[in-house]
């Protein structure tokens, strides 16, 4: 059951950055952008934990995944202190 949670959680932030990532695209709102890439990462980082737990228990991915959130929210802030004015 906790590994379900994991892929739930795991498809709806990629779901959200699928949705911001087309947005981009037809709008061309920077904004969208670095939310998009946020939500990436964060999937990235939430697929990581899944193979963390799930996959290889014995080997310690906490590092990747933290480096792979910190990068993604790096991103959003960017995005929200550089790209907000246009």
């Amino acid at each position: 059951m906790p590994y379900a949670v994991n892929i739930l959680g795991t498809i709806t932030v990629a779901l959200c950055a699928i949705l911001l990532l087309r947005s981009y695209f037809k709008k061309r709102t920077r904004l969208l952008l670095w939310s998009g890439l946020c939500f990436a990462g964060l999937t990235l980082s939430n697929a990581l934990l899944f193979i963390d737990l799930a996959v290889v228990p014995h080997i310690s991915l906490y590092t990747w995944r933290l480096g792979a959130a910190a990068a993604s929210i790096l991103l959003l802030l960017y995005g929200l202190v550089f790209e907000s004015d246009s």
